[in-house]
């Protein structure tokens, strides 16, 4: 609702009035949760108040989990080229290392490292397909 800042016998207090209700009032001191009784007669806000039951969660209900499992790699195109040689198909399994195909790129044959150990899910180019950089050539599992 509203801060205020006080000074009491050279003390620094940071009050924060959350809720005056009745004659009860909710305060926040430097972090201190207190409640204090009004002495004196309290304007009634004209704003109407909406009343709810604080919602009570489930152990583990609203929390986002993360699965492991059947994540995808791609393998990008380093550079704009064409294809010149696919050296795996669907369902091979590869090493770190393994070269996965060949492309031509500035006049040079370009080897496509597999960046992890895993089993091939999908090629998406063929022999003579012109690609650009970042475009997807194999999908990994």
């Amino acid at each position: 609702m509203k801060k205020f800042s006080f000074t009491i016998r050279g003390n620094k207090y940071d009050v924060h009035l959350k809720d005056i209700e009745e004659n009860i009032a909710q305060l926040d001191v430097n972090g201190t949760q207190y409640e204090v009784e009004i002495h004196q007669e309290v304007k009634k806000a004209k704003t109407p108040r909406l009343v709810r039951k604080e919602i009570q969660r489930k152990p583990g209900e609203g929390f986002i989990t993360k699965k492991d499992g059947g994540k995808v790699v791609k393998v990008n195109a380093p550079l704009p080229g064409n294809i010149f040689k696919v050296l795996v198909k669907e369902g091979d399994e590869v090493k770190k290392g393994d070269v996965l195909l060949v492309m031509e790129a500035m006049k040079m044959e370009n080897n496509v490292l597999a960046e992890k150990e895993g089993t091939v899910a999908s090629v998406k180019v063929s022999v003579g397909d012109a690609v650009l950089q970042n475009d997807v050539l194999i999908e990994m599992e």
